[in-house]
């Protein structure tokens, strides 16, 4: 199955080193190109991508703005934002707006295609540079999650698999710490997916954070 993608960059540099190495990645194809937030939208809407590489500072509608935009469709892409990290603000916006992933631009092309990879199929991904920092900031931020409610509708089990995951551990890893198989593990975590109405495992990461589940205590 090959990865359609939509590269929405201000930089013809950028999308140009991008659309050369994802070229020779055969399970990924560049369908199309956007240079601002404003043809981001369109070029998406037109096109029907899997994934949106997304730069996060564009002229005119950025890319936080466009990514609110375009994960309000159904079906929506998942978004992996490319950004310096220079102002952590935008990634708790990007976050809020729905992306799925973020990426910092100095990161190694390969890594860029992995990740798109794990995003199309259907996890969440955040450059491992910034990921508890990341999460345990934005979690803990007033505005950046729901007044804490009660998790209705899930099991036990459930909860224990949803503590994990805002933990931060990967399926293999719930798998081995609950002592079930990897399958069973990955099913859960589908499970409350659906339940808790989560577009990707990013938001059940900050859904742990707010009910409690988890704490940003060393």
């Amino acid at each position: 199955m090959t990865v359609r993608i939509v590269l929405a960059d201000d930089q013809p540099l950028v999308r140009a080193g991008l659309r050369m190495v994802i070229a020779d990645a055969p399970d990924l194809e560049i369908v199309g190109e956007a240079g601002t937030g404003t043809e981001a939208v369109r070029v998406v809407r037109e096109l029907r991508p899997d994934v949106v590489v997304m730069d996060i500072q564009m002229p005119g509608m950025d890319g936080i703005e466009a990514t609110r935009m375009i994960t309000t469709d159904t079906p929506a892409p998942r978004v992996l934002m490319l950004t310096t990290f220079d102002d952590d603000n935008n990634v708790y916006s990007a976050l809020r707006a729905g992306a799925s992933g973020f990426l910092v631009k100095d990161m190694a092309l390969d890594d860029i295609l992995a990740a798109t990879r794990v995003v199309a199929a259907g996890d969440a991904l955040i450059a491992p540079s910034v990921t508890r920092r990341l999460i345990e900031e934005f979690a803990n931020r007033p505005a950046a999650v729901a007044p804490p409610r009660r998790l209705e509708g899930i099991t036990e089990r459930e909860r224990e698999v949803l503590t994990l995951v805002g933990r931060g551990l990967s399926n293999s890893e719930i798998a081995a710490e609950l002592f079930i198989g990897h399958a069973t593990a990955k099913t859960h975590v589908a499970r409350l997916l659906t339940k808790l109405d989560a577009r990707d495992r990013v938001q059940l990461v900050i859904i742990a954070y707010g009910a409690g589940l988890v704490s940003s205590s060393p």
